[in-house]
């Protein structure tokens, strides 16, 4: 029984290397065909389809971050207007229990 799972490794080990490696090699000289190219098109451009929409996908969130980052940094450095009675209210009814306390 052992024998024949160590064989059944051995097989699929033997076929998945070979078969990814045959694809491989395959693959490879077109791949440098096509990016050795003189056609005026980027090396990150090249592969097509896939690699135009995730370059504009990552143009589009370097830009909407930069804005977002300059958005808030134009918010953080000039803070909204508060309401005055917002600080004075507290400290009057403050006084007023302090005062209160004082005299009784």
């Amino acid at each position: 029984m052992l024998q024949y799972l160590l064989a059944l490794c051995q097989i699929t080990q033997r076929t998945m290397n070979t078969a990814s490696y045959r694809q491989f090699e395959h693959k490879l000289p077109g791949k440098q065909k096509l990016f050795q190219k003189g056609n005026g098109i980027p090396v990150h451009l090249k592969g097509g389809i896939a690699d135009a929409l995730l370059y504009r996908a990552t143009m589009i969130l370097r830009v909407d971050g930069m804005a977002y980052a300059i958005y808030q940094l134009t918010m953080t450095s000039f803070p909204k207007k508060q309401d005055w009675l917002q600080f004075i209210l507290p400290a009057v009814t403050w006084l007023n229990s302090v005062q209160l306390t004082v005299n009784q």
